[in-house]
């Protein structure tokens, strides 16, 4: 019988297993600064109600209005994904990154080149949701396309799920960064609302293992993002736009834009990657995670093989 998690006015009806992942987010709590001054007043809910969820636009990140922007593709060899194509009638193609970018350090430039050229070879790029990796930090927002993203609100914490895998983010409210943070996939996202629309999520301490996007962007140890989300069109959309800093692989701070629409989605649901994604064909994909295996950043060219169709 699947439990039911009280969630921000409602329930939320979930596999017992699920019920314990959620029950997991809060358990940190207690280790906690003390926190600082709460906002006073309403605060944006971005819970929806118990039929809905957040389903992104698409799995790029949009250029914002000014300033320096993302990675995005080489216009010589445009990106088409699977909904794309059977729009037009054409082809889908595997992402080949944009180097001319000028945000991008030397050493990231050569590493994305080595990966573009494998793509252009040939070879299927890795990506982390097609390998059950977690997506890291921005790259959460880009995931997926299929699978919805749920949150998760209490007074101090918010939890962010995307069904997918499932991956989760914790957001820990009105409270400073440790002193010292042990890098993780997902880093330690501490945040505030501004408003009753807008969410305020600083996050450092992400993982080198993590790339950036799904271009394969890589980072150092010094990337800091900060993350706005916003309830717009009456609550119907959630806008996000991002920063990012990291002066070991970036020239210059840059800026993204993501966007969610919210749509019928049902009840949150475990959708276990690792249980169901094969390699039928020994495409010889990075490694999937396991217990006797330790997830590792694919490195060089003959490293960045997947299975091109799993549950993306």
């Amino acid at each position: 019988m699947p439990e039911t998690l009280p969630v921000s006015g409602f329930k939320i009806a979930a596999p017992l297993t699920g019920a314990i992942t959620v029950g997991l987010i809060w358990s940190a709590a207690a280790l906690w600064p003390a926190p600082v001054a709460a906002q006073k007043g309403p605060v944006p809910d971005f819970v929806i109600s118990k039929d809905m969820a957040w389903f992104v636009v698409n799995d790029e990140f949009q250029p914002p209005a000014l300033g320096p922007g993302p990675i995005t593709n080489d216009k010589a060899h445009p990106y088409v994904d699977n909904g794309a194509a059977r729009r037009a009638g054409k082809q889908p193609t595997y992402r080949v990154a944009d180097l001319s970018n000028p945000i991008l350090q030397p050493w990231a430039r050569e590493e994305m080149r080595k990966a573009n050229e494998a793509v252009l070879a040939g070879k299927v790029p890795y990506r982390a949701r097609e390998r059950c990796h977690p997506g890291g930090v921005p790259s959460f927002v880009v995931y997926t396309l299929a699978e919805p993203t749920y949150f998760v609100q209490t007074p101090k914490r918010v939890a962010m799920i995307n069904q997918g895998g499932p991956e989760l983010r914790r957001v820990y409210l009105d409270v400073p960064h440790s002193a010292n943070v042990t890098p993780s996939w997902y880093g330690e996202s501490v945040g505030h609302y501004e408003g009753s629309d807008t969410l305020v999520v600083d996050t450092i301490g992400i993982s080198t293992k993590s790339f950036v996007d799904n271009y394969r962007t890589p980072h150092t140890d010094k990337l800091h993002v900060i993350e706005r989300y916003k309830l717009v069109d009456g609550g119907k959309k959630l806008e996000v736009l991002i920063t990012v800093d990291d002066p070991g692989a970036f020239t210059t701070a840059w800026s993204a834009i993501q966007r969610f629409n919210a749509r019928q989605a049902g009840a949150f649901d475990e959708h276990i990657c690792q249980e169901n994604n094969p390699n039928y064909f020994n495409y010889d994909p990075a490694p999937k995670p396991s217990a006797t295996n330790r997830i590792s950043r694919p490195l060089g060219a003959s490293r960045w093989l997947q299975l091109p169709w799993s549950c993306s």
